[in-house]
């Protein structure tokens, strides 16, 4: 959402809104044109969920959304804080059964349908009021703590709306959504800075001689080359340690999970590419790079097929 959509969003179902309740088919539509309607790395709701999935997550990233752009759209943290501080109670509400916001009249259903638990919507808002007070990480385990409050939750969530929910598949899942966190940091260090935050851990900066005038200067200097590159390499260990997620997950969001998953190394390969200099331009993966993920998604999932014994096989 862009900040003066963000500002007209706000104005009509903001705090100083006037009191409303949308029908909640009228609440599905607009989740379902926040989420479309925005870029991401990989589409929302990619052409491989079922379709009678794709609400669910709509609803989802329409929470996750709002709340995003409550904390980064205002320009004031106080007043950031103030809206979070609403918004937490729009979450209250909905699981009292008291929705009245667009947002939380669809996820209400997808709360409900699903059995997803409170904490990992209210960790999401943890991690936004923390970027309100804290706009630098001493070390990576500080970096790694906001993380599982940042990035964590949303896979959680996912598994739930997979009914797929154990610790096992948790822990891969918390793998990869920190894996595309970092990714994601480093794919925007020049963007967190004008926005006045350093997510590169200061120990590392200082290790590789890299400090707050060179971020002020926006050099990609050799120093700032190697700091990224070390960086970039423990986000891919990340990834690459929640990957089997992939396959312990039901079909309907395998795919999926494994597509958003190769989008983030894809991030990072780009990274790399442009010889680690984000100062200069934003990575990113084009639509084009997106369908030939996809296509090698294709052709794994018929060679899986292929490598399976056939039933009548099995009988003989």
């Amino acid at each position: 959402m862009t900040r003066a959509a963000f500002a007209a969003d706000l104005a009509a179902f903001g705090p100083q809104a006037a009191p409303t309740r949308l029908a909640p088919a009228t609440a599905r539509d607009y989740c379902r044109r926040l989420a479309r309607g925005h870029y991401e790395n990989f589409a929302v709701a990619s052409w491989l969920l079922p379709r009678a999935l794709r609400p669910h997550f709509y609803h989802v990233y329409a929470y996750c959304r709002w709340s995003d752009d409550l904390a980064d759209e205002t320009g004031d943290r106080r007043a950031s804080l103030a809206l979070l501080d609403w918004w937490q109670q729009q979450l209250d509400d909905c699981y009292a059964g008291r929705a009245s916001h667009p947002v939380f009249v669809a996820l209400g259903e997808t709360i409900r349908q699903f059995e997803i638990p409170r904490e990992p919507l209210a960790d999401l808002l943890s991690a936004f009021r923390q970027d309100q007070r804290v706009d630098r990480y001493e070390t990576f385990d500080e970096l790694l703590d906001y993380c599982r409050r940042s990035a964590n939750p949303v896979g959680r969530i996912v598994l739930y709306l997979g009914r797929a929910h154990d610790e096992r598949r948790g822990r891969l899942s918390d793998a990869i959504c920190t894996g595309l966190q970092l990714a994601n940091f480093w794919q925007d260090v020049a963007g967190d800075w004008q926005r006045g935050r350093i997510y590169l851990p200061l120990a590392d900066c200082r290790r590789f001689g890299y400090g707050e005038d060179d971020f002020a200067a926006g050099r990609a200097t050799p120093e700032f080359r190697q700091l990224l590159a070390f960086e970039v390499d423990r986000a891919e260990q990340w990834l690459r340690e929640g990957l089997p997620l992939a396959d312990a997950l039901p079909r309907a969001l395998s795919g999926d999970v494994w597509l958003i998953a190769q989008g983030g190394l894809k991030i990072l390969q780009k990274i790399r590419e442009a010889d680690f200099d984000v100062w200069s331009r934003r990575p990113k993966v084009t639509r084009g790079e997106q369908f030939r993920l996809l296509a090698g998604w294709l052709a794994r999932r018929l060679g899986h097929r292929k490598r399976l014994v056939p039933a009548r096989e099995c009988l003989t």
